[in-house]
């Protein structure tokens, strides 16, 4: 049985090089399954144009989409000629996040594969862009792709928050690893659990004059050892390959993913949205500009998609 047996990658005709659909190909050759090549198209002209019927308007919409899809059969016409299995799908649709969500709703993919490019820190804040919104609102898997080859015997990273005693935690440490590990058990690969854990808040030490931040930073950093010592023997992943390190998950992780020289990490993220998700972020946000390898975005269990329908 594969890891992904249905899976959407999200071309983007802006770029030359379509590494999403380059990773995606490796994948389905490695596991197998089905590969829908996807395309979100819109043309605001074309909907404003009011000296044509709508009738008109809808035979000029699909003539883009029969451009699209022919496109998309050229670049993938050498991969199903080798026998994969790849559907083309091409929609109409004036929000690409929203095209990407509504297609996993409706055909229960299980992996969204997409590129990403760095984004401007200050943009981002004001902009989100699309792989954000796709990041906290697919219901799915969602891995995206960077330039970092995988290489057979690599490395591929669990970042985990062992020290937490939240449900919702604990739940999804369990979902990130099994994740991480079934790439891995793919790649032939070696699993790395990851934890940040946070240093003596400058605050308490200013204001509690006996305060010992050193016998703090110990206790918390024991605390945490010991969580992810717990993971790595319930999911017998080797004592060396375990990492805690004090700081912000947004600063270690891509440390010990150059470090490792990893091909991916596998994060977990809750979908904050609305004026949370402006103000605080994700963690999974913050961390994926700064990584130069692919990042496997996973939901908690009981995640529920705001575009789903009631």
């Amino acid at each position: 049985m594969s890891a992904y047996n249905n899976v959407l990658v999200v071309l983007d005709p802006s770029v030359e090089q379509q590494k999403a659909l380059n990773r995606a190909i490796e994948l389905i050759r490695l596991q197998g399954g089905k590969l829908t090549a996807f395309l979100s198209v819109y043309d605001f002209s074309y909907e404003m144009t009011t000296m044509l019927s709508g009738e008109e308007r809808e035979s000029m919409r699909q003539a883009v989409i029969k451009d699209r899809e022919m496109w998309i059969s050229e670049l993938t016409e050498r991969y199903r000629a080798a026998g994969l299995n790849i559907v083309i799908k091409v929609v109409w649709h004036s929000r690409p996040f929203e095209a990407i969500v509504h297609a996993v709703l409706e055909d229960n993919y299980d992996l969204v594969i997409k590129g990403t490019h760095d984004h401007d820190v200050l943009k981002s804040m004001i902009f989100t862009p699309t792989d954000w919104h796709v990041l906290r609102k697919c219901p799915c898997p969602v891995l995206l792709v960077k330039d970092h080859d995988w290489p057979q015997g690599g490395n591929i990273i669990a970042a985990v928050n062992a020290g937490s005693e939240q449900e919702h935690h604990l739940s999804l440490n369990q979902r990130v690893i099994a994740k991480a590990m079934q790439m891995a058990t793919m790649l032939s690969a070696k699993t790395h659990l990851v934890n940040a854990f946070p240093g003596t808040p400058v605050n308490i030490a200013i204001e509690i004059p006996e305060f010992n931040p050193q016998e703090y930073n110990s206790t918390m950093k024991h605390h945490h050892a010991d969580a992810v010592t717990a993971l790595a023997k319930q999911f017998d992943i080797d004592s060396q390959h375990c990492h805690v390190m004090e700081g912000m998950p947004e600063d270690v992780l891509p440390q010990i993913a150059s470090k490792l020289d990893a091909e991916m990490v596998v994060i977990g993220t809750i979908g904050r949205t609305g004026l949370s998700a402006a103000i605080i972020g994700n963690t999974a946000e913050h961390v994926i500009d700064r990584l130069d390898c692919d990042v496997l975005a996973v939901k908690p269990a009981n995640f529920v998609c705001p575009l789903q329908k009631d």
